[in-house]
């Protein structure tokens, strides 16, 4: 009599990528280098695409065409399968089935989803829409929970989260959407005024933005208006931050099962070709990252005391990367964390743990597995 020797099936991670905001290329380079690494014999993978305009759409599973080729960056609408087809997520926890509709087709079930890998930055993303909308749907995800992505996304409360728990923070300042719209020569003056007190240059960020996209250093007045217009095409609110003159030096964090531990640190030089460590700097030109950073046993144990300080003050969970300025009297100067750092070629958080010991392979199903020990809701 013949036994049922049926394996069971193999986890399903869903990798969602693409979205809305100006990080959309950058989302979708990380995609790939998330796909290629994910182990085929131990997982089940389902692409997912969210294009600019918001819709979810299946797409081609190759990594090779998600890279940046020729200084020409990807996009989602290049990869997905068809134009007009929609990817559709439950939101009832007791089913975790993905529905595929074409219009004037019966919707197709894509079967259900254990896990949820987001590789999304910025807005609409990263900032705990996305989050919220897998709590509702009772699936797991990879990465920081709703309070955690909203709060790592927001560089005003980020700073005073920070702040709260002792954390060293450089002076900034912050301009609301109404302030500029309302009163610009009050919102001018509170920066000037600003300025006198720490200085110029001014380096003028939107609020709620990464991988540099919409920041610009301003060196006097006259650049003042630009800046913040610049700044406000990403994001309504914006925040202007004052010099911090050290070294640059990021550190990463990852979740293991007795918790979060620190990588070993890196350094990024200082760039000779562009004002600062700019979205051209990262992804276009290459700038490359010194790792481990040359700073000394001391300083290294400190800078990965003060992430780990970081992560547990915003409750991550997951990862995080933590960007630091060392400054000349040895002290560490938080600038931000970011809860899904970049994972390119060459993103500094997987080469920080592949020089700690934690290959790009390993630190991918470290990561799932981590969001698969999880559940959702209240915890």
């Amino acid at each position: 009599m013949s036994e049922n020797t049926q394996s069971p099936r193999k986890p399903r991670v869903a990798v969602v990528f693409g979205g809305r905001s100006s990080e959309h290329a950058i989302s979708v380079v990380t995609a790939g280098a998330v796909l290629g690494a994910i182990d085929r014999d131990k997982y089940d993978v389902l692409p997912i695409g969210i294009t600019t305009d918001g819709r979810w759409a299946l797409t081609a599973d190759a990594p090779e065409r998600m890279a940046i080729a020729d200084r020409t960056l990807p996009n989602v609408a290049d990869l997905a399968e068809s134009e007009s087809g929609g990817v559709v997520l439950s939101v009832d926890p007791a089913s975790r089935e993905v529905v595929h509709t074409e219009p004037g087709s019966v919707p197709k079930a894509l079967g259900e989803v254990d896990v949820v890998f987001p590789v999304l930055h910025g807005p609409y993303g990263e900032d705990g829409t996305l989050q919220g909308l897998l709590e509702l749907s009772g699936v797991p995800y990879v990465g920081a929970g709703v309070l955690a992505s909203a709060v790592g996304q927001d560089k005003e409360y980020m700073k005073r989260v920070f702040v709260s728990f002792g954390l060293p923070v450089g002076p900034y300042t912050v301009v609301r959407p109404r302030e500029w719209e309302q009163n610009p020569a009050a919102a001018r003056k509170k920066i000037v005024e600003f300025a006198a007190d720490h200085g110029w240059p001014l380096f003028v960020k939107p609020a709620r933005g990464g991988s540099s996209v919409g920041i610009t250093k301003v060196d006097d007045l006259s650049g003042l208006d630009e800046a913040v217009e610049e700044a406000r095409r990403h994001d309504p609110k914006v925040v202007v931050e004052a010099l911090v003159r050290g070294r640059e030096i990021e550190c990463g964090v990852l979740e293991f099962e007795d918790g979060p531990r620190a990588s070993v640190p890196a350094e990024i030089p200082p760039v000779t070709d562009h004002d600062f460590y700019d979205f051209e700097a990262k992804y276009i030109d290459s700038a490359s990252g010194i790792v481990p950073a040359p700073i000394g046993d001391e300083a290294t144990a400190e800078v990965q005391r003060l992430a780990v300080a970081a992560y547990e003050a915003i409750s991550c969970e997951g990862l995080v990367r933590a960007d630091f300025f060392l400054t000349e009297d040895g002290d560490f100067v938080i600038n931000e964390v970011n809860t899904m750092p970049g994972f390119t070629p060459i993103s500094m958080y997987p080469r920080m743990w592949q020089e700690s010991g934690v290959a790009y392979p390993e630190l991918v199903d470290r990561l799932i597995q981590a969001a698969l020990r999880r559940s959702t809701g209240l915890r």
